[in-house]
């Protein structure tokens, strides 16, 4: 299947764009929702495993162009707690194009792993590879990505209301104490990402308008960037408009 060739102006206005960033905001931490890859493959009458191969091969490109504009951490949603719920054949395949994607990660000295979910959602196989992916140390970290695999939002919350209230019984607490005292940040401490800064921008792609319980904790506060573009059709152009987008934006933080 033959790729579209650019039109000969966009390296161009893909230039432009990116001189116009310069000495403007770039977001530290960038949460990507990865959505349209039925939808792109359909469109091109190709299969379903189709789309999510292209899909998975343009996170690496997304993760290099991060790279290049100095953003820090990359969150990456995958695979949420509802999409293991689809027919196991589209889902054995998404599975193995993730586990090969983690391989390339793994290669990959510039790049370090955080794994968000709930790792007895996904096989064996997985769920061991991405430990792994985990525990390494990359000799030369430029950017540190979240891989959310089998992710849920609200799970998210309650289990790190979970391991509070077990931190706080191993610690012989009393429990009323702790609803007195208990604030924000004692639950952003058990979070999945704990330690991080949350999303400073979160895009989108596909056109869908809402977060899909995607860091409902962190996101509080993030700009939202939706972008039409199906996730395989996403090109380094699309990148760098959210990019503007959240320079010409003035966070308020809730105030």
């Amino acid at each position: 299947m033959t790729r579209r060739r650019p039109h000969p102006l966009y390296g161009l206005y893909e230039r432009r764009l990116a001189r116009s960033l310069r000495g403007q905001r770039i977001p530290e931490h960038i949460a990507m929702t990865v959505d349209g890859n039925r939808r792109w493959a359909k469109q091109l009458n190709a299969s379903v495993g189709h789309g999510h191969q292209v899909g998975a091969e343009k996170i690496h490109d997304f993760l290099g162009w991060c790279q290049e504009f100095g953003v820090q951490v990359v969150t990456l949603y995958m695979l949420s707690t509802e999409n293991v719920n689809r027919s196991k054949e589209e889902l054995d395949e998404l599975l193995v194009i993730i586990a090969t994607m983690m391989d390339r990660l793994d290669s990959d000295d510039t790049i370090s792993v955080s794994a968000m979910g709930a790792p007895e959602l996904l096989p064996d196989y997985l769920a061991e590879r991405l430990i792994r992916l985990t525990q390494r140390k990359p000799a030369k970290e430029k950017l540190h990505v979240n891989l959310a695999v089998g992710y849920g939002g609200r799970r998210e919350i309650v289990d790190a209301v979970r391991e509070l209230l077990r931190d706080a019984v191993a610690q012989h607490q009393d429990m009323a104490e702790l609803a007195e005292t208990l604030d924000v940040e004692d639950i952003s401490r058990f979070l999945y990402t704990r330690g991080q800064r949350d999303p400073d921008l979160v895009i989108r792609t596909s056109g869908e308008q809402r977060l899909s319980g995607f860091l409902l904790w962190q996101s509080a506060y993030s700009e939202m960037y939706f972008c039409e573009v199906l996730w395989p059709a996403f090109r380094k152009v699309d990148f760098l408009r959210a990019l503007r987008d959240y320079a010409g934006r003035h966070r308020r933080y809730g105030s």
